[in-house]
């Protein structure tokens, strides 16, 4: 009897465990269904990449000469569930057993586990080995430590990979070359061209469909550029390991107006769909550093944040869950502000991220960081509120990506577990790496007032409003010393504008 295996919408290459051992007589399922495009709203151009690139995949299995069961989003019959579906193909199909790879949600991976039970069917359910580090290697590296930190795990994968190594050394005699990755924007400066709209009779049809059954959905799909195959994907990274990885470094952290690309990779998306491996992409960097192409700081940096970042907020995904998603450190409990939702506010740092976010499904990591995740963990944002939000409106967002990102890094809801302490900041921060402030109607050396930069009094209300959670905090000193030099009348001040900045958020 033949085997039904399941692919899943980021499991979109051969190599994905539940493909490995596929014979001529298995029954290869992937579906576009709409519980999974709806259990958040997700952004239309993250719903129109992954249809169709789930398409594409597909199209290619067959090709090879695989028996693929695939069911559109608009075929009579759809279930709407990924179970429906699984259910479905064992009634009309001649399969006996089901074989997937573990998932990236623990919504569904939970789900997932009972399907034996509900179905009456075998369920082989196989570790997804795409990663540097399996969920039990990094259990293991976590056991017995009082505080998981990302630099010394990181160490460790440079060691496993040998990537950037020289013997048991770092290249360049350090680990972590992020001191040089801070530079702000030269004028003038003109970033690579950001590659070319993608089109294709396959976008078009699902565009058509997104258009029809998400119209409520966040974003716009105008400038939609995305790539649907693994042949675009490496080309995507090709032109930026040609053009952009040089200066990567340099301007990593760095924020333009109207430069929604700037020198980052913009392959996120591909890699966590499965069209693209980590070490691949880790490879392709090293050696345009080895052959003298682009500098340490920046092959480095670009490194780090695929072998340590990314394997380090999975580990602790699967680590801390489902209890992780639960915390809230910092009892916050304040809505989403609309201008999220529409990118008008006059806060200029917050409407071009937001309107980056809302054209292209897409911002780089500081603008996710430093300006909605700082705004979001200022202002007090609920958890569930801001990570829902990110969870859907990046095509690169999934939960297990997601949410240690948002909820330890950004909103510090998980009291410590990520992070050793909040990655608050004022206007302060947002000036130096930006030109935002320069047209901004807000001006940023001012504290208090309606003249004042909203981030500067929202800071400060933030430390005295969690005073009693933070100041005990090794890293906040110095933050608590200047709190302790201002005297009440400013306190005051900071209080009002910031009062006043909340009444008009509920007005």
């Amino acid at each position: 009897m033949a085997t039904l295996r399941l692919v899943l919408a980021d499991q979109l290459t051969r190599n994905v465990a539940a493909l490995r051992e596929v014979a001529a007589d298995d029954v290869i399922l992937m579906a576009e269904v709409a519980e999974e495009a709806t259990y958040v709203k997700h952004h239309k151009q993250k719903i129109v990449f992954l249809f169709s690139a789930m398409r594409a995949f597909a199209a290619q299995l067959r090709e090879e000469g695989l028996t693929v069961r695939y069911v559109r989003l608009d075929d009579e019959g759809n279930e709407g569930s990924l179970f429906g579906e699984v259910k479905r193909a064992f009634a009309e199909e001649d399969v006996d057993r089901l074989v997937v790879t573990s998932c990236g949600e623990y919504r569904l991976q939970t789900e997932m586990q009972d399907w034996a039970r509900k179905l009456n069917r075998p369920v082989e359910m196989l570790d997804d080995d795409r990663f540097v580090c399996s969920i039990e290697e990094f259990a293991a590296w976590a056991k017995g430590r009082k505080s998981l930190r990302m630099e010394f795990f990181y160490r460790e994968m440079r060691k496993k990979t040998g990537l950037l190594m020289n013997g048991g050394e770092p290249e360049g005699g350090q680990w972590n070359f992020d001191h040089d990755n801070r530079k702000k924007l030269p004028k003038g400066y003109e970033a690579p061209k950001a590659p070319a709209l993608v089109q294709g009779d396959i976008v078009d049809e699902v565009k058509a469909v997104v258009d029809d059954r998400f119209a409520d959905h966040f974003g716009t799909l105008d400038s939609y550029r995305y790539g649907i195959t693994r042949d675009a994907a490496l080309r995507r990274l090709d032109d930026f390991i040609e053009h952009s990885l040089p200066q990567f470094g340099d301007f990593q952290d760095a924020m333009g107006t109207g430069e929604d690309f700037l020198n980052h990779g913009l392959i996120s998306a591909y890699l966590n769909a499965g069209l693209l491996e980590p070490i691949e992409i880790c490879r392709a960097a090293e050696e345009a550093y080895k052959e003298g192409h682009a500098p340490l700081n920046a092959v480095e940096g670009f490194i780090r944040q695929i072998i340590g970042w990314r394997e380090f907020v999975r580990g602790i995904y699967w680590l801390k869950m489902p209890d992780y998603k639960k915390t809230n450190a910092l009892e916050a409990k304040q809505p989403l502000p609309d201008f999220f939702w529409t990118a008008e506010t006059d806060m200029h740092c917050v409407s071009e991220a937001v309107r980056n976010t809302r054209d292209h499904a897409y911002a780089h990591h500081i603008q996710r960081l430093m300006v909605t995740g700082n705004l979001a963990l200022l202002l007090g944002v609920a958890p569930d509120a801001i990570n829902d939000w990110y969870l859907l409106v990046y095509a690169d967002a999934y939960e297990w990506v997601e949410l240690p990102n948002v909820h330890g890094m950004a909103i510090w809801a998980d009291g410590g577990v990520l992070g050793s302490k909040p990655y608050a900041a004022s206007g302060a921060y947002i000036n130096r790496m930006s030109n935002y402030c320069g047209t901004c109607q807000y001006n940023v050396r001012e504290r208090t007032g309606e003249g004042a930069c909203p981030f500067n009094y929202l800071y400060w209300d933030f430390i005295m409003r969690n005073e009693e959670t933070l100041r005990g905090n090794p890293r906040m000193g110095m933050v608590f010393r200047n709190l302790d030099k201002k005297d009440e009348a400013e306190r005051k001040a900071l209080r009002a504008s910031a009062g006043a900045f909340f009444d008009a958020l509920e007005a």
